[in-house]
């Protein structure tokens, strides 16, 4: 089967990254930026750059999308709906999953068929085996271009009808990456202030980066079933441990922000009544 042939629309370091896994897979790729000169090892390596959108867009029944946010989506093809209807565009821009539903009745009100997507790596993992990208939009339109998504690299999936569904878990799996790295910045900063190097700190970070999967798993069953059973600690224990950290944090002049608001959400359980339940009890206040 030949490979289909596809446009890149944005040729951002994202955008440069799955033009070329698409190049590397063997498709026909065709790009366009709204700025110049991002083009040239792309060309190099069998790329067609278009001088405007419209024709870029012209050149392939698929159509890929990543820039900056969905305002700047809008501003690329907005002006295009005549190119664009009868096509597929596949948005892989980051946003909240109101923006791709927004989007998506946008592409259906002008006869465009549209799939949202969310890259859930850095862009020098795009087209390798570690890869993955979420889609969520119409089966039938992933199903029909799902080969050549593929060729993104890695694992692909199709989360459901729903186009803000991809969204949904780029949003709830950004949250995590971010306080998470919070936590680990903070970290570093309390260890240095008390005379504990980062490198010195890290492996040990690291073992405790390891109890996560298990408490992931332990938690989603918690929240999902509703009960929250408290096993070998409950919410009173961890409010303690937090006002260690919190008090630790302030005697040495480390911001507390982070380990503050964590502590304020934790004696909230407190007063609900959580105290002897697990701490995933406290996904109950954040849902209210």
């Amino acid at each position: 089967m030949s490979a289909s042939p596809v446009t890149v629309l944005g040729l951002g370091p994202m955008g440069r990254a799955l033009a070329s896994a698409f190049l590397a897979a063997g498709h026909p790729a065709t790009v366009w930026n709204r700025t110049p000169g991002r083009a040239d090892a792309l060309v190099e390596n069998g790329a067609v750059e278009a001088g405007t959108a419209a024709e870029a867009i012209s050149a392939s029944d698929l159509v890929v999308i990543c820039v900056l946010d969905y305002e700047a989506v809008r501003a690329v093809v907005a002006p295009h709906t005549t190119a664009l209807k009868g096509r597929t565009l596949v948005n892989l821009t980051a946003g909240t999953p109101d923006d791709a539903r927004a989007t998506a009745e946008w592409a259906a009100a002008h006869g465009i068929g549209y799939l949202d997507g969310a890259i859930m790596v850095p862009t020098y993992l795009v087209g390798g085996p570690s890869t993955l990208v979420l889609h969520s939009g119409p089966a039938d339109l992933y199903g029909r271009h799902q080969h050549t998504l593929q060729a993104i690299g890695g694992t692909c999936v199709h989360l459901g009808e729903d186009p803000g569904r991809a969204g949904a878990h780029d949003v709830a799996l950004l949250d995590i990456f971010w306080t998470s790295l919070t936590g680990v910045v903070h970290a570093f900063a309390l260890a240095r202030a008390e005379g504990v190097t980062a490198a010195e700190l890290a492996p040990y970070a690291k073992g405790v980066a390891g109890l996560l999967p298990d408490v992931i798993d332990a938690f989603a069953d918690q929240i999902d079933t509703g009960s929250y059973p408290a096993g070998g600690s409950n919410l009173r224990s961890a409010t303690a441990i937090m006002s260690h950290v919190l008090d630790a944090s302030h005697r040495r002049g480390v911001d507390t922000t982070v380990i503050s608001a964590a502590h304020a959400l934790a004696r909230r359980g407190m007063t609900a009544g959580y105290a002897d339940d697990s701490y995933a009890h406290v996904a109950e206040l954040l849902r209210d």
